[in-house]
């Protein structure tokens, strides 16, 4: 009955049958039974497959996701009235929420629903179960699962681990909010408790608690007030069997008190990430049993106190993102006491460290992590550190370390992860470098000046997965040892120096690339198609080379594609309809109807860039489709005919939503986009900014007919430019709605009429070019237009105060600026009036919304961070 309601996707529960020699359910797998009274006892139906590091490939997180039971939980669980062991984790319920009738299998002693995707409320009905003794809720945030009533908690009388990792109680009755502590004051066995992302409710301070007997104290990722964090240091002192206790990720922002460090026994503390601050207190080193101390991402300061070089028990120190300001050797030699027999992992990264690594580090010969990115420290890496045989993760990126690599690196034979990027190493890299590191995962030496120099028929021992070499000078073909990396999935030999063509075999390994960067060299030849096999979301760039020929055509799982800057020549239409496109070459033929069918693209529908190409043609009406168009840039080629009247269909412009938020932030995290666009008359590079950003440019073609009205409905557009093309008729009435534009370039077209009125209304509006049309008239009064230069009116028939020609005596304006004399007197003193309500007009159409509306506030504060493109 309970194998009825479950989707087993992995077909796990194939032996749960009463046909073909199994009625006996105690040989079920997943079953355990009474070997006297053959009762059930347990079920252990956990997913088997465990979860995965960033390295797990396509097939393992898919192999993952089908093992995890799916359906809903059968009531006949009821019906066994012995069982005292039901472990559900790790599979995927799809949001249900717990069943109310597992509170009534009163035998339960061990109840484990842990990262199951259970979500809603967590029934009340579970404080039945008297006899528990291990109860883990521990959830995902998106599971939303919460809690309303701790109150319950009280009948679990013999619980000893109680998790409730990222379970909301943010939602608990106002009336039981003060009192949550009590109620955990009522379970004399709890000994480990994790109440981390719980959003706690507030509690007076202090409270000391009677939890004589707790072991594990966990309430980190909490989003509470600096009060409840005083309240539970103080309430802590008195918990002299504490022995784990993690208070990560909360706003506590206080300094740590002393007393904290009385708890000798504890063995495990993590205060990691707060804005704990003060300066580190000699009082840590009261702590003889403490085995793992963590106190990274604080405001804390140091020195580090001389008094943990007694902390014989030490094995782990995560201080990293502290404030030391510290010689790295003082850090050592601080540390070279008893300590220094244990530690295995030292994480010190962040931290503002300067000096030199010496000869200490001999010291720590159980060392099997060291963290020291990006920190200050210089001077060579010593050949000493060969002596730290069981060392497994050697970080020293992001330093300023010169020198050559030593050769001894080679004799730690246990390394996986090696990071040496971007410090000022030079020097030939060999064999005898890397050659004997069989375990070797992660090699990351981008930055640097270094010279590989390997055999041509060398086959390394390790099997890389991440391989960083941007910068180096890899000689002019790809290196042929990379043929043998079937397990590589990112990799960066991006200005490496490489002339060869792109090999057939780069595309043939095992585990497919999710991060591939080419680009900045002199590679050139086609570009081969982009195999299916690429994994789910990759990233290619292939930026600034030498290549030639069609377009290819790319795996559709490609989440990121640059090509710009080669010599790509041919029709568009064998790319699309694909992830993105590139710019700056030779793609000529009509822009491909079949945009229209790109429903699955995310940066191509906020960023259409084709600038600098030699597309003909119309610009197809089918573009419009592409509704959450932020940024179109066709500018610089041969296009022809008027500007499409469904341009009112960009809806992204016309409404601000921030819809490229989450493609951007990904694509920046792969560290790879840029986006170069024309604004304000100037190239400039936008990144996480991007998606505030709103811009048409349509300049450099012959594109002919009027500028259509539909245009004034985009309110949210920041940049227009039409410049040098044909247009004609008049600059619509209307162009004064578009609040939010900061740059019009009009010039060198064939416009006539006079510039509206509303153009006045443009507050916003920091760069304009109407030169070299056939406009007349008055250029308008307001101080927003009587700002700029007169040679963005040049080349027309326009007059004003602006330009030499003077308007003819129709009671507008008449030898400003010449002094007076009876007949201009009031004209002169209506411009100067119209100057100060402009002024005061400007003044608070600009400062207003910075003042009253936060979204504005946001966005200027990151426009702020826009800079001009580097010249390459």
């Amino acid at each position: 009955m309970f194998k009825h309601d479950i989707i087993d996707g992995a077909n796990r529960l194939t032996s749960w049958s009463l046909h073909h020699g199994h009625g006996d359910c105690c040989q079920w797998d997943g079953v355990v039974c009474d070997n006297v009274t053959a009762h059930v006892l347990e079920l252990h139906l956990a997913n088997p497959r465990p979860l995965l590091d960033d390295y797990g490939s396509d097939a393992e997180n898919e192999a993952m996701e089908r093992s995890k039971l799916r359906g809903k939980i059968n009531p006949s669980l009821l019906k066994l009235t012995h069982l005292s062991y039901l472990n559900l984790s790790q599979n995927g319920f799809g949001g249900i929420p717990i069943p109310d009738f597992i509170g009534s299998i009163e035998s339960l002693r061990h109840l484990d629903l842990s990262k199951a995707r259970f979500g809603g409320l967590v029934p009340n009905q579970l404080g039945n179960l008297s006899s528990l003794e291990y109860l883990n809720l521990r959830a995902d945030i998106e599971d939303n699962l919460y809690v309303t009533d701790l109150q319950w908690l009280s009948g679990l009388s013999l619980i000893e681990h109680l998790d409730f990792l990222s379970t909301d109680l943010s939602d608990v009755d106002p009336a039981q909010a003060s009192n949550w502590l009590q109620v955990l004051n009522t379970l004399p066995f709890l000994k480990i408790l994790y109440l981390s992302g719980c959003q706690l409710p507030q509690v007076p301070p202090p409270i000391h608690l009677n939890l004589s007997s707790l072991a594990i104290l966990d309430l980190s990722l909490n989003d509470i007030e600096n009060s409840l964090g005083e309240s539970i240091f103080h309430g802590l002192v008195n918990m002299t069997s504490l022995r784990h206790l993690d208070l990560s990720n909360n706003l506590f922002n206080s300094s740590i008190p002393e007393s904290l460090y009385s708890l000798d026994s504890l063995q495990f503390l993590n205060l990691g990430s707060n804005k704990l601050r003060g300066k580190l207190s000699s009082a840590i080193g009261n702590m003889t049993s403490a085995i793992d101390l963590d106190l990274s991402d604080n405001e804390l300061e140091g020195p580090i106190p001389i008094t943990m070089g007694n902390l014989c028990n030490l094995k782990s120190i995560v201080f990293s993102e502290l404030n030391l300001y510290q010689d790295v050797s003082t850090i050592l030699a601080v540390l070279s006491g008893c300590v220094s027999n244990q530690l295995d992992k030292l994480d010190l990264s962040g931290c503002h460290l300067s000096g030199q690594l010496t000869n200490q580090l001999r010291n720590f010969k159980s060392l099997k992590e060291l963290h020291l990115s990006r920190n200050s420290v210089s001077g060579p890496i010593p050949i000493s550190i060969a002596e730290l045989s069981s060392l497994r993760v050697l970080e020293l990126d992001q330093n300023q370390l010169k020198g050559q690599l030593p050769r001894s690196i080679g004799k730690l034979t246990n390394l996986e992860i090696l990071d040496i990027s971007t410090n000022l190493l030079e020097g030939v890299v060999s064999e005898t470098h890397i050659g004997n590191l069989p375990k070797l995962k992660v090699f990351q030496a981008s930055k640097n000046s270094f010279v590989l120099r390997v055999s041509p028929d060398w086959i390394p021992p390790f099997k890389l997965e991440l391989l960083g070499l941007r910068s180096w000078n890899v000689g002019s073909m790809f290196p042929l040892w990379l043929h043998s990396q079937k397990h590589l999935r990112d990799l960066d030999i991006s200005g490496s120096r490489i002339t060869d063509s792109i090999p057939g075999w780069l595309w043939n390994f095992s585990s497919p690339f999710q991060y591939l960067n080419l680009s900045h060299n002199q590679i050139h030849g086609q570009i081969p198609g982009i195999p299916w096999a690429m994994s789910v979301d990759s990233v290619v760039d292939l930026r600034f080379n030498l290549l030639s020929g069609p377009l290819p055509q790319i795996s559709p799982n490609v989440f990121f594609l640059d090509m710009s800057n080669n010599n790509l020549s041919g029709s568009l239409s064998p790319l699309l309809c694909y992830k993105t496109l590139g710019t700056k070459n030779h793609l000529s033929g009509e822009i491909p109807l079949s945009l229209n069918n790109c429903t699955d693209l995310i940066l191509l529908d906020a960023v259409l860039s084709l600038r600098s190409n030699k597309f003909s043609g119309y610009i197809p009406d089918e573009l419009c489709a592409i509704g959450s168009l932020q940024v179109l840039d066709l500018a610089d080629n041969n296009l022809i005919g008027s500007i499409p009247r469904c341009v009112s269909k960009f809806r992204a412009m016309a409404k601000f939503n921030g819809s490229m938020g989450t493609a951007i932030s990904y694509v920046i995290g792969a560290g790879t986009f840029v986006a170069t666009i024309v604004m304000k008359g100037q190239m400039l590079e936008y990144s996480t900014n991007l998606n505030l950003v709103r811009s048409i440019d349509l300049s450099n073609n012959k594109l002919s007919g009027e500028i259509p009205v539909e245009v004034t409905s985009l309110f949210e557009l920041q940049a227009l430019n039409l410049s040098h093309n044909l247009l004609c008729g008049t600059i619509p009435d209307r162009i004064g709605e578009l609040r939010s534009l900061e740059s019009v370039d009009f010039s060198i077209n064939k416009l006539s009429g006079s510039i509206p009125e509303s153009m006045s209304y443009l507050t916003f509006l920091s760069h304009l070019n109407l030169s070299f049309n056939n406009l007349s008239g008055v250029i308008p009064l307001s101080t927003q237009l009587q700002s700029f230069d007169s040679s963005c009116y040049a080349g027309n028939q326009l007059c004003g105060f602006l330009v030499p020609n003077m308007c003819p005596d129709n009671g507008t304006i008449h030898g400003v600026g010449h002094g007076g004399g009876n007949g201009n007197e009031n004209e002169t003193d209506w411009f100067w009036s119209g100057l100060v309500v402009g002024f005061v007009i400007g003044f608070w159409s600009v400062f207003g919304p910075l003042m009253f509306d936060k979204r504005w506030r946001s966005i200027y504060t990151l426009f702020g961070s826009q800079t001009n493109v580097e010249n390459h």
